[in-house]
């Protein structure tokens, strides 16, 4: 077992936070001095760090079975989870199982077992039906988002997960939704409820009308998009269909971007999250999906190209904007005869006569054949960009890391002779391949 970082200052240090917020701090505390909690707040005030940090304090490192189990929604939050514990340097191991990934790396990868395991409940309810590994030190249950984990889709899996641990004595619900239920399966007895959902509309939000003169609202999405620069954002749409559509449009008009929907592919969704942390997309088009649960920047502005059903659905759209302590615009494009919902009604219209160009974008980013299962890390990473590639810092642009691969932002200049020079070169003791994504 590697050096346990039992401090939570040293942990902070390590994810550059000078410090908690409210919300953290008062969980935490309850965390730990209470058997069942529920923290209610909005998308983006930092739930993930303020159940980890005391649930850590639990963990025996010298128990070598499972001790604290994760359930999560969807498969991007699992992932977001897991790089969170990883950048954390705590030393206990952690894996995320989803559906939508190859089961015989979910064995390979389980087979030494995590001292912390996340997951979506049909992966989780699949390896305990077939016993991969002792249930019994489980004693620490953690709900991410328990409001979608526990709709009537998963119930069937959850209640047959939950079931299965004998001896949990910690549970930790999270939602950033008001008024969700928890069934009596999951035994939350006189749980403690932290709610920082006061229910009214964040100062900090700014929420704008959009006219469009015509039913196809492309070209006023165009003029915002002129009128707002080059700024990162999220378009939100309903359908993939749409998201297509307006896909078109951008490529046509030369606006990078990416696509994120449940329609793609597993790798695909990862490769357009990665694309926009890293700059190389400025415009994520995205269904509902993006509304949460997924790791990305702090945006300065949403788009809802389509209106949502819900005012949940309305609310989790905007929490991707003004989180935390910043400020952030939801611009609604509302074609002149379109009858908006009731819950996107009395808001103002917003004055996008100010365009300026766009410029291309300058990052764009390699895919390499190597992670960490081959000891590489982002160290060797950069070396090799600086002495092989030539690159100056200022050229090297975010680096993620996974188990298998690597993704690098480089200047979109660079890009085409980069590959030629690094691909098929020996990066510590494996042959890796470089391409553009």
């Amino acid at each position: 077992m590697a050096n346990m970082i039992k401090s939570e200052e040293e942990i902070l240090a390590k994810l550059n936070i000078y410090e908690l917020n409210e919300m953290q701090k008062e969980a935490i505390s309850v965390i730990e001095q209470n058997n069942n909690t529920i923290i209610l707040s909005p998308t983006g005030t930092g739930k993930t760090l303020a159940f980890l940090l005391p649930t850590l304090k639990l963990i025996d490192a010298d128990n070598e079975d499972i001790q604290v189990l994760i359930l999560v929604p969807s498969r991007e939050l699992a992932i977001q989870i897991e790089q969170v514990i990883r950048e954390m340097g705590t030393g206990f191991k952690v894996n995320a199982v989803y559906g939508g990934r190859s089961m015989a790396k979910d064995k390979i990868e389980i087979k030494h077992t995590p001292s912390i395991l996340i997951g979506t409940p049909g992966r989780i309810s699949d390896h305990f039906a077939n016993d991969r590994f002792s249930k019994d030190s489980i004693k620490t249950l953690i709900l991410d988002e328990f409001d979608k984990s526990l709709e009537v889709g998963f119930e069937y899996e959850m209640r047959g997960i939950i079931n299965q641990l004998p001896n949990i004595e910690k549970r930790i619900l999270t939602s950033a939704t008001q008024d969700a239920d928890v069934p009596d399966f999951v035994n939350l007895k006189n749980p403690i409820v932290l709610n920082y959902l006061t229910g009214k509309k964040s100062k900090k939000l700014d929420i704008k009308i959009v006219a469009s003169s015509s039913k196809n609202k492309n070209e006023a999405l165009l003029d915002l998009l002129h009128h707002l620069g080059n700024e990162q954002g999220i378009i939100f749409c309903n359908l993939k269909n749409s998201i297509d559509y307006v896909s078109d449009y951008l490529s046509k008009n030369k606006i990078a971007h990416s696509c994120f929907s449940g329609g793609m592919e597993q790798r695909d969704r990862e490769r357009s999250l990665i694309k926009f942390r890293n700059g190389s997309s400025q415009i994520l088009v995205a269904t509902d999906l993006a509304a949460r649960g997924i790791d990305i920047p702090e945006m300065k502005f949403i788009i809802h190209y389509e209106m949502p059903e819900r005012l949940e659905e309305f609310t989790h759209r905007n929490g991707r904007t003004a989180r935390v302590n910043a400020k952030g615009t939801a611009y609604v494009l509302k074609w002149q005869k379109e009858d908006l919902p009731d819950f996107i009604k009395g808001f103002t219209n917003a004055d996008i006569s100010n365009k300026e160009k766009i410029k291309p974008i300058f990052w764009e980013t390699l895919f390499i054949s190597g992670g960490r299962k081959d000891k590489i890390s982002k160290g060797d990473i950069a070396g090799l960009f600086f002495k092989q590639g030539n690159l100056s810092k200022d050229q090297l642009g975010v680096i993620e890391l996974k188990q298998d691969c690597a993704f690098v932002a480089v200047p979109v200049s660079e890009a085409g002779k980069l590959v030629e020079e690094l691909n098929n070169v020996r990066l510590k003791n494996k042959k890796v391949r470089v391409f553009t994504i």
